[in-house]
Order: C-alpha cells, then sequence, then structure tokens
C-alpha cells in the first residue's frame, strides 16, 4: 500500500481544521443569520443608488450615511414596529385565547344544532392555549437577538457599500465557480431578493389595506391588529388573509353583531379575495415571482428560525439554496456530459473497425 505523501496529510489537516472550526462558527452564527441575510439583501438593493449618489460628486461617507439611515427609517422601523405590536398583542391573545376557543366552540355548538351533524367534537381551551403560548411568542423573536442581528446587519452592510468593488473581486477570488455562473448567481439573486424583500410585503401591505376597510365598515374591533395580521396572512400559500378574515368574523359574531360578520365575511372572499390576483398581477409582474410552494416552505423553514422577518428571509434562503443546486449541476454536471460524451464517441470507431 503506497503511504499518503506529507503535502496531502497537510491538506487534509487543514481542510479538517477549516471544517471543524467553520463548523464551531456557524453552529454559534445560526441565532444572528438574519443579520447576513438583511446585509445581503439590504445591498443588493441599495448599491445601485449608492453608485448613483457618487457620481453626483457625493462623498461615500456621506452616501453611506444617508442610505443606511434611511433604510432604517423606511425599512426597517415598520418591522420593528409591526414586530413589537405582535409581541404585546400576541402576549394578550395568548392569555384569553381560552375565552375565544370558548366563543369558537359556542358558535359550532349552534351550528350543530341548526344543521344536526356533528361539525366538530369540541375544541379542547387548555391545548389551544398552550399550543399558542409555545408557538405564537416565536413569531415575535427575542428582543435582544433581534438587536444583536440588526447591529450586525448595519455593520456588515456599511462596508460592503464602502467596498463594493473589492468585495465583487473577493467573491471572484474564493467562491470556487465559473464567472459565467457567477455572474448568473449575482442576476438571478438580485431578483429574487427584489421579489422576496419588495415585492412580496408590497403585495401584503395592499391586501392588507383592502382587508382593513372591510374591518372600519363593519365595525370590527382593533382593525389596525387584524390588518397586521392579514398581511402577514397574505405572504403564505394556502393560509392567506384568511388567517385575519375568519378570526375577526368570529369576533363579530361572539359580540351578537350577525349582519355585520355575515357582511364582512362575504368582504373577505370576494373583495380581498379577488383583489389577491389583480395585485399580484400588477405588482410582482416585472418581478421574479416565485413558486407558491417555495414561498410556503420558506416560511416554515423562516419563522422558526428568524421569528417574523422569516416570512421574507426564509423563502430567499430556500429561493438561494435552490439556485446553487441549479449552478453546481450546471457547472459540473456539464462537464460530466462532456466527457461521457467524448468516451462514448472514442468507443464508437473501436466497435467499428
Amino acid at each position: 500500500m503506497k503511504p499518503l505523501s506529507p503535502r496531502l496529510v497537510r491538506q487534509l489537516f487543514i481542510l479538517f481544521l477549516i471544517i471543524t472550526l467553520g463548523g464551531l462558527i456557524f453552529m454559534e452564527i445560526i441565532p444572528y443569520l438574519s443579520g447576513f441575510l438583511g446585509a445581503i439583501t439590504f445591498y443588493v438593493l441599495l448599491r445601485k443608488l449608492m453608485q448613483k449618489m457618487l457620481k453626483r460628486g457625493m462623498s461615500e461617507t456621506l452616501s453611506v450615511t444617508i442610505l443606511l439611515v434611511s433604510s432604517f427609517i423606511l425599512i426597517l422601523l415598520p418591522f420593528l414596529g409591526v414586530g413589537w405590536m405582535l409581541s404585546s398583542k400576541i402576549s394578550k391573545v395568548s392569555a384569553n385565547s381560552e375565552r375565544l376557543i370558548n366563543a369558537l366552540n359556542a358558535q359550532i355548538a349552534e351550528l350543530e344544532n341548526l344543521t344536526g351533524y356533528k361539525i366538530a367534537a369540541g375544541l379542547d381551551p387548555s391545548t389551544i392555549t398552550s399550543w399558542l403560548s409555545d408557538n405564537l411568542q416565536g413569531l415575535a423573536g427575542s428582543t435582544f437577538q433581534v438587536f444583536i442581528a440588526i447591529s450586525l446587519m448595519y455593520f456588515l452592510l456599511y462596508y460592503m457599500l464602502l467596498n463594493q468593488e473589492r468585495l465583487s473581486r473577493s467573491l471572484e477570488t474564493y467562491i470556487p465557480i465559473g464567472s459565467d455562473n457567477l455572474l448568473l448567481i449575482a442576476k438571478e439573486s438580485g431578483k429574487k431578493v427584489k421579489a422576496n424583500a419588495i415585492g412580496i410585503p408590497l403585495v401584503a401591505l395592499f391586501q392588507g389595506l383592502i382587508s382593513l376597510i372591510g374591518f372600519w365598515i363593519f365595525g370590527v374591533p382593533e382593525p389596525l391588529f387584524w390588518f397586521v395580521i392579514t398581511a402577514i396572512g397574505s405572504m403564505i400559500p394556502i393560509v392567506g388573509t384568511a388567517i385575519g378574515i375568519i378570526p375577526a368574523t368570529i369576533l363579530l359574531a361572539y359580540q351578537g353583531d350577525t349582519g355585520a360578520a355575515i357582511g364582512m365575511i362575504i368582504y373577505g372572499f370576494v373583495v380581498v379575495g379577488s383583489s389577491d390576483n389583480l395585485v399580484r398581477l400588477f405588482v410582482l409582474k416585472r418581478m421574479a415571482n416565485e413558486h407558491p410552494l417555495i414561498t410556503l416552505i420558506g416560511v416554515v423553514i423562516g419563522v422558526p428560525l428568524f421569528g417574523f422577518i422569516g416570512l421574507i428571509f426564509g423563502p430567499l434562503l430556500l429561493s438561494l439554496f435552490f439556485l446553487i443546486v441549479t449552478i453546481y449541476k450546471k457547472e459540473y454536471g456539464e462537464i460530466e456530459n462532456i466527457k461521457q460524451k467524448k468516451e462514448l464517441d472514442e468507443d464508437i470507431p473501436e466497435q467499428e473497425s
């Protein structure tokens, strides 16, 4: 048996150290991974604005400062406000969820008396309350983790915007992918970032506003809260705006306002439901519209991993994963196919002779 060369042993040892240390670092960074994704997302959205500001003669420091402050006020601050409102409201929902489930049981019992059919065997208030306490609080995320992630995001974003050319050269040097495929990754990931960071929240905002009009018309208590819930639900395929419309309707029925409840459910499924296709047609027409399955799985992955912001970063992370798999297949699969074709062409003349 041929002994391993000292060079190969050293190479394997260094690879072992890289993988081990990289794994340890990655495990510790996972809670703050949203900061890295946020920096990449904001970089894609702001880098062209940065270049335009520099061409107009503005200094680098002033340009970066304006962009960072503007992004915090116009984009991040509303998200933080929604997260803060959700955390306070969710605690109230968890505390009063047993009353809500009892009210729902009462409505179901009335329907069973009217129809004569058993619609449900009964909802266990204590079980559902426990589920709400364990899962809903995770949607808002830990305050400390959010603070660290945001600080990390802006720290990275500051240097990424200031060193765009150096960043591009570093990616070309250290990422073991061909230049053509690297450009493809940059182009496709840019489209997906814009679709997830701009298109999806914009669609959610429009649908939430349409729902808010209905909440005001039919007198739903705390309409702004249900507006947020409906907007968040519209980002999730299958669940959709029903996550806000149906509880609001049940709340109206529980208060004894049957007419308003009927009007709200009709408005929700006819007006809000039909507006979904129209809004997506105009907003996502020029963006990379994601497949609903990718969005759904991305949300399932993103919310436990990133909290509330995972509604955006989850689908983005999954989209980038599939993009990298496609690049791998293109980068190395074609080489293998060429080799196999070449070997086959070489075998054919030998068989003919």
